[in-house]
C-alpha cells in the first residue's frame, strides 16, 4: 500500500441506488482538497467549521477545467451536499478526515470521486482506512479484522462477537499475557546477567507455575477457535444419504422454501446446493449433496465427488434414512463411514407406513461405535406434515456450537491465523518448561520465551509484518 502521506478517498456506501451516498476523503490535504469541490451554504471555509457536526453545501465541479479555471469562474452545481470533518487524530483512521453526503445514485458518488482525485486525492485501496486507523494507533490488529467480521457478520451471534472483539475484549486478554510474559523474561534475563553473582530474581517453581498458567490459559484460547468459527461462518451442515431418501425435501422443509428440485427419480441432485437459515441467532449454512451411490454417470460421479468434499469441510452432518424402506447395505455403509463428525440421525418419512425404527437405526450405529465417537442425535422427521423439522433445527445448533458461548462470559478466537499464533506460543511455553525441567541454560528458556512473546504480538499486530498485513486488509470492501 501507498504511504501515509498521500490524501484518499472512496465511497463509503454500498454500490446501486440508494437516499444517500457517502464519500469518505482521508489524509493530510483532507480539508483543502475537500474545499476545491464543496461550498457551504454558510459561505465559511471547510476548515473554519465545528467538527463533527453535518452542515448544508453544494457540489460543484467542471471535469473539462482545471482548478485553477474553476476558482476564476462559476462551475456547476452537481448536488446539494452535507458535509463533516473530523479532526486528527480524532476521526477513524487517525488523520484529517471529510465526509461528503450526497443523494444516493451511482453518477453523483462516481462524479465527487472524479473531482476529488482531479483535485489531488488519490482513490484508496480495499482497507486502506482501516489499516491507517491500525497504523495510526487508533485499533489494533484483532480490532481492525473485527471491523470486518462486523460488516460480514450473518447472524447477531457473530456480530455480537465481532463486536467485543472490536471493543478489546480479545486482544485485552493477549496484552494481558504479553505483560505477564514480558515480567517472567526480564526475570529470567536477569539472572543471566547476574547469574555469576548467584542472585535469583524468581524461584524456579514460580516460574514454572506461571508459565503452566498461562499455557493452559491459552490453551482455552486455541480450543475455542472452533465454536468461535462455526459463530462467525455459521455451522456447515450437509445432508447426505442414499438416492430418494428425502435428502432435497429436508432441505426444502428446514428453508421453508421449495429450493431444491425433488423427483422420485433418483440422481435427480447433480450438484451441491448451498442455503442458509438463521436458527436462535445462528446462521446454519445448509449443504444439499448428490445421491451417494456406484454410477457410470458422468454428471452424477461429478456431484458426488463434490458431495464427498464438502463432507470433509462440514461441522455436523444430517444423515438421511428412509422410514418407510428397511435399511439398506448402503445406509449401514454410511453409518460405518461416515462418523467422524456430530451427526444427526434423521428418519425421513415418517407420515409413511414404518418399515424400520429409531430403536433399529440406534443398534446399527451403536454397532460401529468406537470410544471416539462424536456425538450422534436421532429423530424422525416428516418434510410433508413438518413433524421434528423444527427439533431438527435446534439439534443442529446444539451440537455444533453447544451453549458455552450463551452461558459464559468468556473470549472467543474466531480466525485461524490467532489460532496458530496461540498454538506456537502455547508450544513455545511448553518448550520453555522442558528446558527448565531438563536444567537447560537460562538462555535456552529466555530464546522459548521470546518466541512466545513474538507470537503473541503478532495477533495484536506488536509484532507487524507487512505481507500479512497486506493480505489482511485486502480481504475488506474499498472505503473501508
Amino acid at each position: 500500500m501507498s504511504a501515509l502521506d498521500d490524501t484518499i478517498c472512496a465511497v463509503a456506501t454500498p454500490a446501486g441506488e440508494g437516499g444517500v451516498g457517502i464519500v469518505r476523503v482521508s489524509g493530510p490535504q483532507a480539508f483543502p482538497i475537500a474545499s476545491n469541490i464543496v461550498r457551504l451554504r454558510s459561505a465559511k471555509a471547510l476548515s473554519d467549521i465545528k467538527p463533527y457536526q453535518l452542515y448544508l453545501g453544494k457540489f460543484l465541479w467542471d471535469q473539462f477545467q482545471t482548478y485553477d479555471q474553476v476558482k476564476q469562474s462559476s462551475p456547476a452545481v452537481l448536488d446539494e451536499v452535507l458535509i463533516v470533518n473530523m479532526r486528527a487524530p480524532r476521526s477513524y483512521t487517525g488523520e484529517d478526515v471529510v465526509e461528503i453526503h450526497g443523494h444516493g445514485g451511482p453518477l453523483v458518488v462516481r462524479a465527487i470521486c472524479e473531482a476529488l482525485t482531479q483535485a489531488g486525492a488519490r482513490m484508496a485501496e480495499p482497507g486502506e482506512f482501516t489499516k491507517r486507523a491500525f497504523l495510526n494507533g487508533r485499533l489494533d490488529l484483532t480490532q481492525a479484522e473485527a471491523v470486518l467480521d462486523t460488516i460480514q457478520a450473518n447472524s447477531l451471534h457473530s456480530l455480537k462477537l465481532a463486536q467485543e472483539h472490536l471493543q478489546g475484549g480479545l486482544s485485552g486478554v493477549i496484552q494481558g499475557h504479553r505483560d505477564a510474559l514480558v515480567k517472567l523474561l526480564a526475570h529470567v534475563e536477569a539472572e543471566m546477567d547476574f547469574g555469576e553473582e548467584d542472585i535469583q530474581f524468581i524461584e524456579q517453581h514460580e516460574l514454572q507455575e506461571n508459565l503452566r498458567k498461562m499455557a493452559r490459559a491459552i490453551e482455552i484460547l486455541v480450543e475455542s477457535t472452533q465454536e468461535g468459527r462455526i459463530i462467525r461462518e455459521g455451522i456447515r451442515t450437509v445432508i447426505l444419504g442414499r438416492p430418494n431418501v428425502g435428502k432435497s425435501s429436508l432441505l426444502n422443509a428446514i428453508l421453508d422454501t421449495d429450493r431444491a428440485i425433488v423427483s422420485d427419480i433418483p440422481g435427480t441432485t447433480r450438484d451441491v446446493l448451498e442455503e442458509s437459515v438463521m436458527v436462535d441467532g445462528v446462521m446454519i449454512r445448509l449443504f444439499d449433496t448428490a445421491g451417494l451411490r456406484e454410477s457410470t454417470d458422468e454428471l452424477e460421479q461429478e456431484g458426488m465427488s463434490r458431495a464427498e468434499a464438502v463432507i470433509q469441510r462440514a461441522d455436523v452432518l444430517i444423515m438421511a434414512f428412509d422410514q418407510s424402506h428397511s435399511l439398506t447395505e448402503q445406509d449401514v455403509s454410511f453409518i460405518k463411514l461416515y462418523k467422524q463428525k456430530p451427526r444427526v440421525m434423521v428418519l425421513n418419512k415418517c407420515d409413511l407406513p414404518p418399515k424400520v425404527s429409531l430403536e433399529d437405526l440406534q443398534a446399527h450405529v451403536k454397532q460401529h461405535e468406537t470410544q471416539n465417537e462424536f456425538e450422534t442425535e436421532y429423530i424422525q422427521a416428516s418434510t410433508v406434515s413438518g413433524e421434528g423439522i423444527e427439533e431438527l433445527k435446534r439439534r443442529l445448533k446444539t451440537l455444533a456450537v453447544g451453549k458455552r458461548h450463551e452461558a459464559v462470559d468468556s473470549v472467543l478466537v474466531s480466525r485461524l491465523r490467532h489460532k496458530v499464533l496461540l498454538q506456537q506460543a502455547t508450544e513455545a511455553l511448553q518448550n520453555a518448561l522442558a528446558a527448565i525441567d531438563d536444567t537447560q541454560s537460562a538462555e535456552c528458556v529466555a530464546l522459548e520465551l521470546r518466541v512466545a512473546l513474538q507470537a503473541l504480538g503478532e495477533i495484536v499486530g506488536v509484532v507487524t509484518n507487512e505481507d500479512i498485513l497486506d493480505q489482511i486488509f485486502k480481504e475488506f470492501c474499498i472505503g473501508k
